[in-house]
């Protein structure tokens, strides 16, 4: 962006077993969907510390990058810390509320970093 140097560096939370799921998941959505997280994603990186509308804090030490597709809405749970922003998980939203299932997971991941 203009030939600044971004806030925050962008990391995929790895499993154990190496499998980035947020990178796994993104390659599973259409290219312009894809697009728009990714430019979402480059606004956080930034601009960093960033609040609505594009980005939510959730949970200590968690937040949400909050992407509007064409016919649908995807969110990106984050943590950052040393200058990084850890992306722990993807998922499309299906109603209004974040599903306690995908929350839980995110904060399961953040764990398994610290």
């Amino acid at each position: 962006m203009n030939g600044q140097e971004p806030i925050l560096s962008v990391a995929f939370f790895r499993t154990a077993s190496g499998n980035e799921p947020v990178r796994e998941w993104l390659k599973s959505l259409p290219r312009e969907e894809r697009r728009i997280i990714g430019e979402d994603i480059k606004t956080v990186q930034f601009g960093w510390p960033l609040g609505m509308p594009l980005v939510r804090k959730l949970d200590q030490g968690l937040w949400e990058v909050r992407s509007r597709l064409r016919d649908r809405i995807a969110r990106v749970i984050f943590t950052t810390g040393e200058g990084r922003m850890i992306l722990l998980h993807g998922f499309i939203k299906k109603s209004q509320k974040t599903p306690q299932e995908d929350l839980e997971l995110a904060r399961t991941r953040l764990r398994l970093l610290q």
